[in-house]
């Protein structure tokens, strides 16, 4: 069985002058000829290696993250074994992590929609936002999927949205469409609904669904390393002393309407490299860094919440918002319709054992007519589209002047506002409960409370 692994090493030459590469072409790879030997992996030689800094949990300060002066980096390889619980925890000086697959969290439903775009903006108070100046402009919104159809977007959305092509992320391998030439898909989706509450932000393109790597074989069919390489670019070009890049913008917020379904995609149970339950995670330690960056990054819940959980989830519920959208440093959505009754599929909490337990944070709107990136009168649906609705509405609180920018406010007491301010439903306000978690998401009194 190949599989494929994302190796955590200790810094060398040839790995920081891969990761300074990356930060120039995406597309850069790694010479598996002058990096460092690892007993029994096969290096990926598309995949460019990725400071991680002390690679613990809460530890790196930011400047620890760039390529001069990270001390440890992360490598894609592949291993070969007879079966998953042959995987070793290392290969020489190399700390062996899961690569599993991950998924868009798109779900059919099987119902029609409820209410569309013009409802979920009211619902919102998008004209009251955008009264205050609150429509997302100069902030960047990235949209983590899988590559964005801008001319279905700006069709459907009645205006010509911004993309920034220029610093968006390319996956390596195969030369890839341009940024926002991408086929119609799920990324489509995801940037039509992030632009319900923030018109004015400026599109990114990080198809990261998209990126194809050799190898694989098994259900650990790697996907996690592409986000890896694309948040380390995102995060070389947002650190400070990068000159322009992403620096530009007064305010950066992720998307990321994808995650892994069932624990068996993943490296066995009690790995110390398993991916679904380990905040020391190299993609888990990365998003903490993001954070502490001054990122706002939201993700999906999942699909898999009772009584209709997506047939991916294998028939399990509990536990089931696992990896990164399990992580304290991230804004996780749960979704209910415009009349807001939680969807049946919206995964609930608590988390996975071993993360962070209070998950999700708040729900968001989904479920309604909008992009119709899969068909006319489809839904936009899944905790797919409750992703997006809300990281429009954090880039549309970004852009108020009262914020100064970058990371004067931090990611974390931003998501703590909306918290806060959610409408609860059902039980007393500012309590958590497993299926809406603080109540349904509500950025004009988050506003209102941040003094916007």
């Amino acid at each position: 069985m190949r599989v494929p692994v994302i190796l955590v090493v200790p810094s060398h030459d040839p790995l920081r002058r891969s990761a300074e590469a990356a930060l120039e072409d995406t597309t850069a790879g790694l010479d598996p000829g002058k990096a460092p030997r690892y007993p029994g992996v096969e290096i990926d030689a598309a995949f460019a290696a990725v400071p991680i800094g002390d690679a613990e949990p809460g530890g790196s300060a930011i400047e620890r993250m760039a390529p001069h002066a990270s001390p440890k980096f992360a490598v894609r390889g592949h291993i070969e074994v007879e079966h998953p619980r042959d995987i070793p925890a290392s290969a020489g000086e190399a700390a062996i992590f899961s690569d599993p697959q991950v998924s868009p969290i798109l779900t059919c439903g099987g119902t029609p929609p409820v209410g569309d775009a013009a409802a979920v903006a009211a619902k919102l108070a998008v004209a009251q936002l955008h009264a205050r100046h609150l429509d997302g402009r100069d902030v960047a919104l990235a949209i983590v999927d899988t590559g964005i159809d801008l001319a279905h977007v700006q069709a459907k959305i009645g205006h010509a949205p911004k993309l920034d092509a220029a610093l968006s992320w390319k996956p390596p391998g195969t030369p890839p469409p341009a940024p926002g030439a991408w086929p119609l898909d799920h990324g489509s989706m995801c940037a039509f609904d992030a632009l319900i509450a923030a018109p004015q932000a400026t599109l990114l393109d990080f198809p990261v669904l998209k990126a194809s790597y050799p190898g694989g074989g098994s259900v650990m069919s790697g996907t996690l390393s592409a986000a890896l390489a694309a948040y380390g670019y995102m995060l070389g070009s947002w650190a400070p002393g990068t000159g322009q890049g992403l620096r530009r913008y007064r305010a950066l917020v992720a998307s990321n309407s994808w995650g892994i379904f069932h624990p068996s995609w993943d490296f066995p149970a009690g790995h110390p490299g398993r991916y679904c339950d380990n905040p020391a995670h190299p993609f888990n330690v990365q998003l903490g860094a993001l954070s502490r960056a001054g990122i706002d990054v939201v993700f999906a819940a999942g699909n898999c919440g009772a009584p209709c959980a997506d047939g991916r989830c294998q028939g399990r519920t509990k536990g089931a918002i696992m990896g990164a959208s399990a992580m304290e440093d991230v804004l996780t959505l749960a979704g209910c319709d415009v009349q807001d009754d939680r969807v049946g599929y919206s995964s609930q909490g608590p988390s996975i054992a071993g993360m962070y337990a209070r998950k999700p944070d708040v729900t968001g709107y989904t479920h309604f007519l909008g992009s119709e990136a899969f068909g006319a009168g489809t839904p936009d649906s899944g905790t797919s589209a409750a992703c997006p609705v809300a990281a429009g509405c954090v880039a549309a609180l970004r852009a108020s002047t009262k914020i100064p920018p970058r990371t004067t406010m931090p990611p974390a007491r931003l998501f703590e506002a909306l918290r806060a301010s959610a409408r609860a439903r059902p039980g007393p306000r500012h309590a958590w409960n497993a299926d809406y978690g603080f109540g349904i998401l509500d950025p004009l009194a988050a506003a209102a409370a941040l003094g916007l």
